[in-house]
């Protein structure tokens, strides 16, 4: 499999504010994949230099194997939508998706050609006629789709177009996005800072924190195998839980806790020493099923949260607050007694210090 874009020790500051460092990253032909980090980690000025919207202070971009590093947008084969429309509001959607088809050049019977091709693939065929100020916030952002779909390219980059619209329109367009790339095979760069949006959407995650790429993977090796603290506690809704503690003898020691990690795959040789053991909400089993885990306690729902298919009861092990997932249809109150357990096998260590994982 080839590479479709690939980003080669990319350096870019703002005078002294360093935002991307020495950032190396390869994208296969067709993947989608999904730029993840919070506000300011540099996903959406990275998207920026890949388009050409922003210009590198050193380092190179490829894209299919041809070096556009200082050519501009135009010329680089891209299409890019972006959080807000930015459509023209005097224009029907026709005129929208062809405008820029029409400076370009482009004859006429081939602008209708990919108009009608886009309008079909994005099921806008009777939204032609309207101008923007008639349509719907998912309405229009699949006209912004449609514009760049129009260009024909090879390569998309998306700076989180769903971010202006509301929960169910999201899951929405996030459907009609994902059945989009299956259908055309092209490849996508989408930046978000919504991990629901890229676990379902990405072939890869990568996770960005200060302008460095902080794990690249697929949702289940981020997921399931986070190799640092800060990527556990970033995927995941509700945040997984973290013992502080220590490694010996293959035991975790915290206080009032004591947990063998008999079964734990360690990424290298078996350690020692301060660390994090992290569970997630999810992993954590009650009532009967408790007592077939390798650790099991009692503890006291100290507070829960109803959320319709499953229920988050936070309370405490020890002098650490922790939480986890029950089903819905389980009733519990305030002050209740429940037994839980968790295995180590689907836990996460990490080091103190340095927060890799262990």
């Amino acid at each position: 499999m080839g590479y479709s874009v690939q980003i080669k020790n990319l350096d870019l500051s703002f005078g002294a504010v360093e935002v991307l460092r020495d950032l190396n990253l390869d994208i296969h032909d067709g993947e989608f994949l999904v730029l993840l980090g919070a506000s300011g980690c540099g996903k959406s000025t990275l998207l920026n230099c890949i388009a050409g919207l922003l210009e590198a202070t050193d380092g190179q971009v490829f894209i299919n194997g041809r070096n556009v590093t200082w050519e501009q947008p135009s010329k680089r084969g891209i299409g890019m939508v972006f959080q807000s429309y930015a459509l023209y509001p005097q224009m029907s959607v026709k005129g929208n998706l062809s405008f820029g088809l029409k400076n370009a050049g482009v004859p006429r019977s081939e602008i209708e050609d990919r108009v009608g091709r886009a309008a079909r693939i994005l099921q806008i065929e009777e939204l032609l006629h309207r101008r923007p100020a008639a349509l719907s916030g998912g309405q229009r952002q699949r006209v912004a789709i449609g514009r760049a779909l129009v260009r024909d390219v090879d390569v998309f980059l998306f700076d989180e177009p769903l971010s202006n619209l509301d929960a169910k329109l999201r899951s929405d367009l996030r459907v009609e996005i994902k059945r989009l790339h299956q259908r055309l095979k092209n490849t996508m760069i989408y930046v978000t800072h919504d991990q629901i949006e890229a676990l379902t959407l990405a072939d890869r995650i990568a996770i960005l924190r200060d302008g460095k790429i902080q794990q690249l993977g697929t949702p289940d090796e981020i997921y399931n195998r986070p190799l640092t603290k800060y990527v556990a506690e970033f995927i995941g809704s509700p945040t997984m839980n973290f013992f502080n503690g220590r490694i010996e003898e293959g035991v975790f020691r915290s206080r009032d806790l004591e947990i063998e990690l008999d079964g734990y795959q360690w990424s290298g040789e078996a350690s020692s020493g301060e660390a994090w053991l992290g569970i997630r909400p999810e992993h954590v089993a009650s009532a009967n099923a408790a007592s077939n885990m390798p650790y099991s306690t009692e503890i006291e729902v100290e507070l829960y949260e109803p959320m319709g298919s499953d229920t988050l009861v936070w309370t405490f092990i020890g002098d650490q607050s922790f939480h986890f997932r029950l089903d819905g249809q389980i009733k519990v109150s305030d002050g209740d007694r429940l037994s839980i357990g968790f295995d180590i096998r689907r836990g996460s260590i990490f080091d103190k210090k340095s927060e890799s994982r262990l």
